[in-house]
C-alpha cells in the first residue's frame, strides 16, 4: 500500500505558533466542552485526549492551571440543550463546541462567552459569524467543512463503482442541521456524474434499514453517509445494511470503511480537537474570538476497504489504490 496526502497545508496544532506558551495565568481558567458522543465512545475518548494534549503544548494542564468541564450529549437533542445551558451557567472563560448540534445549542444560550467550534459547516451562511476571516461574534474555530466536497465524493464513488446511477444521502435532520448545505452541493454535482440523488432522512435503526432496503430495490444504487454524529454512532448498522444489500457506501471518516463500508475521503476529526487548543489558548490570553480567523480542514485521507470492494464485485482502479492513504484488506 502507498500513502499520499491529497492536501497538506494545515497539519495539526503544531501548524500554529506556540509563542508565549510558557506564560502562566494569574488565575486558574475554566473551559467547558460539549461533545455529541457518549462519554465512553472511542471517538469521544480520543478527542478528549487530543484536546488535552493540544492544550498542554500551550502550557495549559487540566487540574493544574485550567479546569475542563466535559458534557456528553450522546446524540440526544434534549441533552445538547440542557448540557449547553449547564455549561453556560458555570461562566467559563471559553467553551469548545464539537459538531453542529453543540454549536447551535450553545449559540442559543450565550452571545458573550467565547465559543470555539470544531466540525462545523458554513458558519457564515447560518449567521453564526460574519466572515471566515473575521468572525466578528463570540464564535470562531476550526472545521468549517466545505460542502462542495460532495462533488469529490461522487467522483470517487463513480470511479470505484462506475455502474452506479442513484445515490441515497443518509442524514439525521435532528443532529445535522447543516444537511441542506451538503444536499444542495451533491444535487448540483450529480448531473455531471450521471447519477440522481435521493435525500434519506433517518432517526433510528429502523429507518436506516428501511432506507437502505429501498435504495437496493433497483439496480445502480449507492449510499453516502453525511458527516453527522448520529451516523457515526450508528455506523455499524449503516455498514451492515449496505453490505447485506450489496450497495457501495461512501462514509465521512475512516470509521466507515473500518466497519465494512467501501470508501471514505475525510479529515481526522480527532486532529481538529487538538487544533482547537490554539483558539482556546489565544482566548485565555486575552484575544477576542471576533478577531480570530476560522480555519477550514485542509488535510484529507482516502481510505478504501478492498475486502468490501471484492465482495461487491468491484475492481478498484490501480490509480486509486496508489493514491489511497490506507487500503483495508
Amino acid at each position: 500500500m502507498r500513502r499520499r496526502e491529497f492536501i497538506a497545508v494545515l497539519s495539526g496544532a503544531a501548524a500554529w505558533p506556540l509563542a508565549g506558551h510558557a506564560q502562566q495565568p494569574e488565575r486558574d481558567r475554566r473551559v467547558g466542552v460539549l461533545m455529541p458522543w457518549s462519554e465512553n465512545d472511542p471517538l469521544a475518548q480520543a478527542s478528549v485526549t487530543a484536546l488535552a494534549q493540544g492544550l498542554a503544548r500551550f502550557g495549559w494542564v487540566d487540574g493544574k492551571n485550567i479546569r475542563l468541564d466535559y458534557r456528553f450529549a450522546a446524540d440526544d437533542p434534549a441533552l445538547f440543550k440542557s448540557n449547553a445551558a449547564e455549561l453556560v451557567r458555570l461562566s467559563p472563560d471559553a467553551i469548545l463546541a464539537s459538531t453542529p448540534p453543540a454549536i447551535v445549542a450553545l449559540h442559543q444560550q450565550t452571545v458573550t462567552i467565547p465559543i470555539v467550534f470544531v466540525l462545523a459547516a458554513d458558519p457564515v451562511g447560518l449567521g453564526l459569524v460574519q466572515s471566515l476571516a473575521r468572525p466578528s461574534t463570540n464564535i470562531t474555530g476550526v472545521g468549517a467543512i466545505d460542502p462542495p466536497i460532495m462533488g469529490k465524493w461522487l467522483q470517487l464513488l463513480k470511479q470505484i463503482a462506475p455502474g452506479i446511477t442513484r445515490v441515497a444521502v443518509i442524514f439525521n435532520p435532528d443532529t445535522q442541521p447543516y444537511a441542506g448545505l451538503f444536499n444542495r452541493a451533491v444535487d448540483s454535482a450529480a448531473a455531471s456524474f450521471g447519477v440522481t440523488v435521493t435525500l434519506a432522512p433517518v432517526r433510528d435503526d429502523a429507518t436506516i434499514e428501511e432506507t437502505i432496503a429501498t435504495q437496493a430495490r433497483e439496480p445502480g444504487g449507492s449510499l453516502i453517509s453525511l458527516p453527522d454524529s448520529f451516523n457515526t454512532k450508528h455506523r455499524d448498522v449503516i455498514t451492515a445494511e449496505a453490505a447485506r444489500h450489496r450497495l457501495p457506501l461512501m462514509g465521512a471518516g475512516d470509521a466507515f470503511p473500518r466497519a465494512g463500508g467501501l470508501i471514505s475521503y475525510w479529515f481526522n476529526p480527532v486532529d481538529l480537537h487538538a487544533q482547537a487548543a490554539y483558539y482556546i489558548d489565544r482566548i485565555l490570553k486575552g484575544a477576542s474570538p471576533a478577531d480570530l480567523p476560522i480555519h477550514q480542514p485542509t488535510k484529507f485521507s482516502l481510505v478504501i476497504n478492498l475486502k468490501t470492494a471484492k465482495a461487491l464485485g468491484l475492481t478498484v482502479p490501480r490509480r486509486m489504490l496508489d493514491l489511497a492513504d490506507e487500503v483495508i484488506d
